[in-house]
């Protein structure tokens, strides 16, 4: 046990002291949040503004057609398809006369491609006028209609889920959120650190230093404390990241404008409930900073980050222990890691495809099975468990999931074990699936 604790201290030490490290560590939470930010910006500055000149021979849309910070619907008299580009317009709107009785449809010409959200965005507003005329032809009122559409945006779906006699808030757009994050995470470390395992082996074996090493420790010694070793230095990293991340969140709160913060802070103490005045005084910005707080707060964070935690270990364990034999047989051409690698990763590439689906869909039968089957249980159980414990996964689940994956790297370690302390000494010979999976089972290796 203190020649492994040696090997892990080794491994550990070597990695988290390279610059390399170091930079990646502290440079990926200032790319995310980075990347939060300029996506936030560009999403309010870089949209695209469109001027469309409407014909309209019903003569009620005019009122009812309302413009919106992208769109701006003018209905000029001396424009046609002809001439609306000289007119200063990018897009002309042509309608038919409608009839009640008849599907009708109409026409948007323009001089560049519109893209699809904007062409639903003024389908769903001209289906909304012709609604509204239609009210009004059954005897409703305009200035009723308009408070009726003002009143209504004012609702909002809250959904709880029931532990017994009490229950909690729960957000489906952060669980999917949650589930997809996490998933990608594990999908990444199972590529990064598992080739690193791999990568360590193939160094010391061509190297000839792990035949110096194996002199005074056993070979599945040295495989077990350089897998941990390596582990720890992606929990090292993790643990980093999510501290960096949280407090430069935290310091940049503190950049918001005075009033916002006091707004923030107001709706905190009343949970949201202002009332109409009170919203009326809360400012957007303040409202979106609130509403973001509170759904991250409805995420039960302690059981999300020791699952993650575990899932992420098991994943890692389970696949580095086969990085490790596929490495521990390769001698100096990489081709051979590369053929032999391959059964490795694409049980991890189907895992993340079915995790994407899992995100949307947390209790299909096949999101039961892919989180209870070792090879993809990492990635596809945190998208479910995102979405809460016990009400999407229930306990005897989570406890089947992990005693299952526990068995699963016990028993892929003991494999890569025997094949290691084979390939680890054997030099000159190209070695395939079968002659590893020889060595495994054979007993004199």
């Amino acid at each position: 046990m203190h020649k492994i604790w040696l090997i892990i201290q080794r491994e550990y030490t070597t990695r988290v002291k390279n610059k390399r490290f170091l930079l990646v560590t502290f440079l990926m939470p200032l790319l995310i949040i980075g990347l939060i930010f300029g996506s936030a910006y560009l999403s309010t500055k870089g949209t695209e503004h469109r001027k469309i000149a409407v014909i309209d021979p019903n003569g009620y849309i005019k009122t009812s057609l309302k413009n919106t910070s992208q769109i701006d619907f003018e209905f000029p008299d001396n424009v046609d398809t002809t001439n609306y580009g000289s007119k200063g317009y990018t897009d002309i709107l042509i309608l038919p006369k409608f009839d009640s009785k008849q599907k009708s449809n109409y026409i948007l010409r323009s001089k560049k491609s519109m893209g699809l959200m904007m062409q639903n965005s003024i389908s769903e507003k001209i289906n909304s006028a012709i609604e509204d005329q239609m009210l009004q032809e059954a005897g409703i009122r305009q200035n009723v209609l308009d408070s009726i559409h003002k009143a209504s945006q004012y609702a909002e779906l809250k959904a709880y889920e029931d532990k017994g006699n009490a229950s909690k808030e729960s957000n489906a757009g952060l669980a999917m959120g949650i589930g997809y994050a996490s998933g990608f995470l594990i999908y990444l470390t199972l590529f990064i650190y598992g080739t690193m395992v791999m990568r360590g082996v193939m160094e010391e074996k061509t190297n000839r230093i792990a035949e110096v090493i194996i002199s005074s420790v056993k070979p599945f010694e040295l495989m077990l404390g350089k897998i941990i070793g390596i582990g720890a230095v992606g929990l090292t990293q993790f643990a980093l990241w999510i501290i960096l991340i949280t407090s430069l969140t935290s310091f940049g709160m503190h950049f918001l404008p005075t009033d916002i913060q006091n707004q923030v802070t107001t709706l905190q103490q009343s949970n949201g409930q202002m009332g109409a005045a009170g919203m009326g005084q809360a400012s957007e910005t303040a409202m979106r900073i609130y509403n973001m707080q509170h759904t991250i707060s409805t995420a039960n964070w302690p059981l999300i980050i020791g699952c993650f935690v575990f899932y992420f270990l098991g994943g890692y364990l389970f696949y580095s222990a086969l990085f490790a034999a596929v490495g521990s047989v390769v001698n100096e051409d990489p081709q051979d890691a590369q053929s032999l690698v391959f059964p490795i990763t694409m049980p991890i590439i189907i895992s993340y495809l079915i995790t994407n689906m899992v995100t949307q869909n947390p209790n299909t039968p096949l999101a039961f099975w892919a989180s209870m089957i070792p090879l993809s249980s990492p990635m596809v159980m945190m998208a479910r468990v995102a979405y809460g414990v016990p009400s999407a996964v229930t306990y005897w689940e989570l406890a089947l999931s992990m005693s299952l994956l526990i068995g699963g790297f016990l028993f892929t370690t003991w494999l890569s074990g025997k094949i290691y302390r084979t390939g680890i000494l054997m030099y000159g010979k190209k070695v395939n699936w079968k002659t590893m999976i020889k060595w495994a089972f054979t007993k004199q290796f």
